[in-house]
């Protein structure tokens, strides 16, 4: 009996839904954050900027009121921060307003003030960032060359310090907007690339489950109705025989879904957080007589010879397959009534060749030419080749040669 309290349950589903709640406030807050950051740091540094400047030549009268600069000024030095919160949607337009709020601070503050207008630069930074290279560009370079030339015309007394500072800090700003928009496009296109990489992988993997269900059933299915005939034909007449044949069927069926649930299997393991078995070891070519065996019930010779030593694990699967679905074949398409199955190991290959006396298949058959790329691919993915063809004397080849990468010590 569990000790796992009946809270338990609960709580694990409370925590279920409540941890995506409290990563999405997480989210909410950073992009809160985010917004708000450039704009406390703007009125932060513009707000005593202003006071500073207007109130460093206060005469000590004892009602001196402000002036109207002071009023235009500080209301430039707010509003230009509280536009920063429409970066994030209108970056363009938004560069756009605070270049022009910032060359009329210039004139607004005098030619020998200096406040920190730093809106200007996060707004442009953004702006940059977010793509609105031609806002930026146009709206801060037509401001700084409207505001030089509305100086040289008013006779505003700018130091050459001043406006070499100036345009110094916008190139700076736009530099490092570049910079931070190539690092956005840099990690997106990382994240695109490995998109593309774990695409690629489920497709290569729903690929590797096709073709080992395509085997099985191919395989089985054939055996089934071929002995599912026998036993239809021979049911009122040979009972006997009618028997055999169903105890074939269920010999067959019993083997296909054992080898159906080891794939599903693999799956179910792939998926959870704890490793299982597989319900059946994969074929190897220790199982290539029992494979034999099956096609001789249905009435077609078969010799299997040879057995190389220390065959790794997948390219005994992959023999094994590539055998599976060449008798296959033969006893869907070929019509013979002898087939031989020869395994060797030469000149650094692993050979299976697989001959029967039989026609050759058509290519046109849909089920086949796919069985013939999948065995191609099962040997090119080893690094190895495939040869199909008649044989001279009447038949047909299938052969083999997979490259020995390893060897299983003893």
């Amino acid at each position: 009996m569990s000790s796992r309290s009946p809270g338990d349950g609960a709580s694990q589903v409370h925590q279920g839904w409540h941890r995506p709640w409290m990563d999405e406030n997480q989210e909410r807050r950073a992009h809160r954050g985010r917004l708000w950051f450039p704009v406390v740091v703007s009125l932060l540094l513009q707000v005593p900027s202003v006071f500073f400047t207007f109130g460093a030549d206060r005469r000590p009268e004892p009602l001196h009121l402000p002036t109207v600069q002071f009023w235009a000024a500080l209301t430039l030095a707010i509003v230009g921060a509280l536009a920063l919160l429409l970066s994030r949607r209108f970056p363009g337009p938004v560069v756009a307003f605070v270049s022009a709020a910032a060359a009329i601070d210039l004139f607004v503050t005098g030619p020998n003030a200096a406040p920190v207008y730093i809106a200007l630069a996060f707004a442009i930074v953004r702006a940059i960032s977010r793509g609105a290279r031609v806002w930026a560009w146009t709206s801060v370079g037509l401001a700084w060359v409207l505001s030089l030339t509305a100086s040289l015309v008013f006779g505003s007394e700018w130091s050459p310090v001043r406006i070499a500072a100036t345009t110094l800090g916008i190139l700076i700003c736009f530099g490092l907007g570049e910079s931070m928009r190539t690092r956005s496009d840099r990690m997106a296109q990382i994240a695109r690339i490995r998109a593309q990489r774990r695409q690629s992988e489920v497709q290569a993997e729903r690929v590797r489950i096709a073709r080992e269900l395509h085997d099985v059933l191919a395989h089985s299915l054939s055996q089934i109705n071929v002995q599912a005939g026998v036993g239809l034909h021979l049911m009122d007449s040979q009972p006997q025989k009618a028997r055999e044949a169903l105890a074939s069927i269920k010999e067959t069926s019993k083997s296909a879904l054992d080898e159906v649930r080891s794939v599903l299997g693999v799956l179910r393991a792939e998926g959870s957080t704890t490793e299982e078995a597989p319900l059946v070891p994969e074929p190897d070519l220790s199982r290539l007589d029992w494979l034999a065996a099956s096609v001789i019930a249905q009435g077609i010779d078969v010799t299997v010879s040879g057995h190389p030593a220390h065959v790794p694990r997948a390219t005994q699967l992959a023999m094994f397959r590539i055998v599976q679905e060449s008798l296959t074949n033969i006893v869907r398409h070929a019509n013979a009534t002898r087939a031989s199955i020869e395994l060797d190991e030469s000149d650094g290959f692993y050979e299976v060749t697989v001959t029967d006396n039989g026609a050759s298949p058509t290519p046109s058959g849909e089920t086949e030419g796919r069985g013939l790329l999948g065995m191609r691919e099962r040997a090119e993915l080893l690094g190895g080749t495939l040869e199909t063809g008649a044989v001279a004397s009447g038949g047909f080849r299938v052969k083999a040669r997979i490259p020995i990468r390893e060897r299983a010590t003893a």
